[in-house]
């Protein structure tokens, strides 16, 4: 049996302008913010838990500029809540297909797909992870998105903290879903590409241990470093990891392999082109027999 082909789920086209735009600004927000995603099929309405831009990881592509002071520094629950009943509101009435931002996609634009924990920083680094996940569980019953997901889009580097396994549990009792970052095999290039003190061993445990409980999503992006592409034995590498994931029992989903999408703060990062990002995509599928979703 050949491997799984890439989803054609996927079929979004990346130069619309409203999916180029994932700017965390909207209106007078300060934790809430909505996109048109390619990864999340159409509205994702965006959670920052890190407005003070906190994050455990450096990527080289991350595009959070980190120079310009924070709108917030703390978390307000309540404002959060309202805000975002606000935002599902505002989906619900048309008010915000009918902004000029989304003139391209309204269709999409009124139909929320997902409700993303994904933001300036890493949102498992906050305290309560769990209340949180409590909080916006139960305006997504409120508000009857019955179908509608709660994401969480991490470093993995949070997902063995009691609190936030809480938070997992609580996500998978409300159509819960993890998107566990993977960018490296080996760790010498999991340090040249995420830039931080924690271990990779500990990244794969939580990545492992995670899957064992629910099926979870890999995200993975592919890009030129210093004008280099991933190197075909750190690609190898990578492959290996996500098949001791699956040995040990983790269940895998998918795989989302994307690319550099807007400016980034590290001129030697660059994006690869839509062909190449296709070429690591058929290197992981052939290795690994996973599913692959690409998203150049």
């Amino acid at each position: 049996m050949p491997p799984p082909e890439a989803s054609p789920a996927r079929s979004i086209p990346s130069a619309l302008a409203a999916v180029r735009n994932h700017n965390r600004t909207f209106a007078d927000y300060v934790y809430v913010y909505p996109v048109i995603s390619r990864r999340s099929r159409g509205l994702s309405l965006g959670i920052n838990l890190n407005p003070d831009k906190v994050c455990n990881f450096d990527c080289i592509y991350c595009e959070v500029d980190r120079r310009t002071p924070p709108r917030a520094r703390r978390l307000d629950l309540a404002r959060l809540e309202r805000e975002l009943t606000d935002l599902i509101q505002s989906v619900k009435r048309g008010e915000l297909a009918a902004l000029s931002r989304f003139s391209e996609v309204p269709a999409l634009a009124a139909d929320i797909k997902d409700l993303a924990f994904s933001g300036d920083g890493e949102p498992t680094m906050i305290h309560n992870f769990a209340e949180v996940a409590g909080l916006v569980a139960g305006i997504k019953r409120r508000e009857g998105l019955d179908q509608t997901k709660i994401v969480l889009i991490t470093d993995a580097a949070g997902l063995d903290k009691a609190d936030v396994k809480r938070g997992l549990e609580i996500m998978d009792a409300n159509q819960g879903e993890i998107w566990g970052k993977l960018d490296a095999g080996t760790e010498p290039y999991y340090r040249l590409v995420n830039r931080t003190r924690i271990q990779f061993e500990r990244i794969l445990k939580n990545l492992l241990e995670t899957a064992r409980v629910r099926p979870i999503i890999i995200q993975s992006l592919f890009l030129r470093a210093h004008g280099a592409r991933m190197p075909e034995a750190e690609l190898l590498a990578y492959c290996e990891r996500l098949k001791e994931i699956a040995r040990g029992g983790g269940q895998i989903k998918e795989v989302h392999a994307y690319t550099i999408a807007r400016p980034t703060p590290e001129p030697f990062a660059t994006r690869l082109e839509a062909a190449e990002l296709e070429e690591v995509a058929s290197v992981i599928r052939r290795e690994t027999g996973l599913a692959v979703s690409t998203f150049a």
